[in-house]
């Protein structure tokens, strides 16, 4: 059957809970390879909670519905503070990004704590705030930016990621509400190594199908390539949740 839209290809999936150091609890899933050991990780930021971004965004929720059966991958998903989910409310109040860093800690203690290979960071719009806030300061191999909308990572935050040896790979769509590719290019023109990628055709969403093979390509492009081409059919069984 044709792999698209919320399909749930088999992984085992676990809810988790996450403890920040501000001593709140936010709540998550993790999925992994159904029978194999995961070669990496992502750890997903989700976009804006409060214009309805949470753990099961959809480019989130594919990803963690397809990747760890398709390319090997861990995939951990989880709502920062204050943010609600028909897994559960995590713990606190949204702080435009400031306390988020909190949430950003614990999710990478998990990640080490459990022994999760390779890390990267996966945000998408507010998500990838948060990872070029406060990813530098965490072991993770790089982080992947969907539709950055750089309203609150600081020019100075940007340009830190100049010379690091972690991997940036931004991802711009052509119609994008906030950022598009020509002023993307010269947000990040301080970063030389950023891997800036224009999405012909793309919007700030990543609405349908096509937009959303694109996306879960790229991501593993850059996380695991020898699982490249994915896949366009699975001939197995489905999770049984889907």
């Amino acid at each position: 059957m044709e792999i698209r839209g919320p399909m749930q290809l088999p992984a085992r999936r676990e809810d988790i809970e996450l403890e920040t150091l501000d001593g709140l609890t936010l709540v998550g899933e993790l999925a992994l390879p159904e029978t194999r050991e995961p070669v990496a990780t992502l750890v997903t930021l989700h976009p804006l909670p409060t214009a309805g971004g949470f753990m099961d965004s959809h480019i989130l929720r594919k990803a963690s519905g397809r990747l760890p059966a398709l390319a090997d991958l861990a995939v951990l998903r989880f709502n920062t503070r204050g943010t609600t989910s028909p897994r559960g409310t995590s713990e606190g109040a949204f702080d435009g990004g400031r306390a988020e860093a909190f949430d950003v800690a614990a999710a990478m203690d998990f990640v080490h704590a459990r022994g999760l290979p390779r890390p990267w960071l996966l945000g998408w719009s507010f998500g990838t705030e948060l990872a070029l806030k406060y990813g530098r300061d965490h072991l993770i191999e790089g982080a992947v930016l969907l539709s950055p909308p750089l309203h609150r990572a600081t020019a100075e935050e940007v340009a830190a990621w100049a010379g690091d040896d972690r991997r940036l790979i931004v991802l711009v769509p052509e119609f994008d509400d906030y950022l598009r590719p020509d002023a993307a290019a010269q947000r990040f023109a301080g970063v030389p190594d950023a891997v800036l990628i224009p999405v012909e055709g793309g919007k700030h969403l990543w609405v349908g199908e096509n937009q959303t093979r694109r996306v879960l390509t790229e991501i593993v492009a850059a996380v695991n390539p020898d699982a490249l081409p994915l896949p366009l059919e699975w001939n197995g069984s489905l999770d049984p949740e889907a």
